[in-house]
């Protein structure tokens, strides 16, 4: 499962989604799970919506379809089931690779020092004044 911003950053991009992949009263079946793979690998957020007849609940569903390599299940709301999966070259929500960040993380911060100048007299003459 993603992290909690990136969960709330899909939840968002996926608002205006409009459902690429609809299940009906066969459920999911390989050729299903063919077009969803294709559709993550194509736009990277999908939704997918449940016809009323679908025979599997959507918890069913949206646990069959997250088995697939690298598929995460980002919401499930109503008949609608959110699917993520990063894209191998460029990622248009994830911009920093996990050992990129973990290098950064490791090396300090410089500190700056506070700026000489207009915004330091300015501050001063602020001061001086009664």
């Amino acid at each position: 499962m993603p992290s909690t911003p990136l969960r709330r950053t899909l939840r968002g991009a996926g608002h205006s989604l409009v459902p690429v992949v609809q299940i009906g009263k066969q459920g999911v079946t390989p050729p299903v799970v063919a077009q969803v793979t294709r559709a993550l690998l194509d736009h990277e957020l999908i939704k997918i919506k449940l016809g009323t007849e679908c025979p599997e609940s959507r918890f069913e569903v949206a646990e069959r379809l997250s088995t697939e390599p690298g598929v995460n299940i980002a919401q499930i709301l109503g008949r609608t089931v959110l699917l993520y999966k990063r894209h191998p070259k460029q990622s248009k929500f994830e911009k920093a690779d996990k050992a990129d960040s973990a290098d950064r993380s490791e090396t300090p911060t410089k500190r700056r020092r506070p700026a000489k100048g207009k915004k330091a007299k300015g501050a001063a003459r602020l001061a001086k004044k009664p």
